[in-house]
């Protein structure tokens, strides 16, 4: 009986040493294995005598059971152990304080295109909108452009599948194509609640509520600098009605420019240039009475009298109707109202620089 009694001293032994359910699985093997040394002891029980051989079976069973017994207290020990460790290593301090998500914000641009809306709003203008992928007709040719002007060239232009030869599609280069496309629109209402029916290739002469519209949105080009994306945001505007001079559009830019900027000193200047679609045209310029830009003259906006030939792709009569437009850059707005020197920054993506915005 001694020798039974050793083997289960040693499997404990064994069992305690083992530091890891591998490890123990191993012990196992050497005492409950199919070479174990009580498998050993079952087998040896052949020849004994029948006598001797029942209450040495009871003694080995009895072993047996002992050896196992101590097999399964070691895995529960081990296994509390190993859920011990996890415990500590995912551990929370309750005590510390929580963990707030950050709070997102509206990109600088975008801040800037709602205040544009906002104030040419509180002027009576609308806002409208249109595709980004537009025709060559409503980018180009409707608004004046000769055919064999630069910026329809394909080194300025985005130009993509569709359309055909002669009227392709692109990327628009501005947001100026929502003037006809608005006006257009609006014409076309107006004489079908009054004429009924709308005669094509005829100008009307009639009378018309104003047209009174911006155009905010995203636009492309071949450009890439510290100043220039080739994505990137315009916002047109347009008056169009029977009086509309360009005493007005002076009026009504320099109103914006200055609430804008919350500056009532902002000096504006309009220094004559040259676009297809207007006629006089003008270049629009601030200057700041005071900061790190004072003094200089930075260009803001392109403008001028809408020309007649744009009036007629409306659907007018310019002998009658009259308007201005402008177009501005809300990037180039941003910039200057935050104090950003390089466009890029915007598109970059990097959290550390738009959370300033918030």
């Amino acid at each position: 009986m001694n020798d039974l009694t050793t083997v289960v001293d040693t499997a404990r032994a064994a069992f305690e040493q083992a530091q890891t359910p591998a490890e123990l699985e191993n012990s196992k093997a050497l005492f409950l294995g199919k070479s174990g040394r009580i498998t050993e002891l079952m087998k040896g029980l052949a020849a004994l005598p029948v006598e001797e051989k029942k209450s040495r079976g009871a003694a080995i069973n009895l072993v047996k059971q002992c050896v196992e017994a101590a097999l399964n207290a070691r895995r529960q020990a081990l296994a509390e152990r190993e859920l011990q460790v996890q415990l500590q290593a995912e551990a929370l301090d309750v005590t510390l304080p929580g963990r707030q998500r950050g709070m997102g914000g509206l990109h600088p641009v975008s801040l800037t295109l709602e205040r544009i809306e906002a104030i040419f709003g509180s002027m009576g203008f609308e806002v409208a909108q249109g595709p980004e992928i537009e025709s060559d007709w409503f980018n180009f040719t409707a608004l004046n452009t000769p055919e064999d002007h630069p910026a329809r060239s394909m080194h300025d232009t985005f130009y993509v599948e569709g359309g055909s030869e002669h009227a392709p599609n692109l990327l628009r280069t501005h947001t100026s194509p929502m003037q006809i496309r608005h006006a257009v629109q609006h014409v076309k209402k107006h004489r079908a609640s009054v004429e009924g029916t709308v005669a094509e290739g005829v100008l009307f002469s009639g009378a018309m509520p104003e047209i009174r519209v911006i155009a905010p949105g995203r636009t492309y080009r071949v450009d890439s600098d510290a100043t220039h994306s080739p994505m990137f945001h315009q916002c047109e505007g347009l008056w169009v009605g029977e009086n509309v001079s360009f005493k007005d559009l002076k009026y009504v830019f320099t109103d914006f420019c200055r609430t804008f900027f919350e500056n009532p000193d902002l000096v504006l200047r309009f220094r004559p240039s040259f676009f297809p679609f207007t006629e006089p045209s003008a270049e629009i310029d601030i200057q700041f009475p005071s900061g790190p830009l004072a003094g200089r003259w930075l260009e803001v906006a392109g403008s001028g009298q809408v020309h007649p030939n744009v009036i007629r792709n409306m659907g007018l009569d310019p002998e009658r109707y009259i308007g201005f437009a402008f177009g501005m850059g809300p990037d180039r707005l941003t910039m200057l109202r935050y104090g950003v020197n390089d466009l890029r920054l915007f598109f970059d993506g990097d959290i550390r620089f738009l959370s300033q915005f918030r």
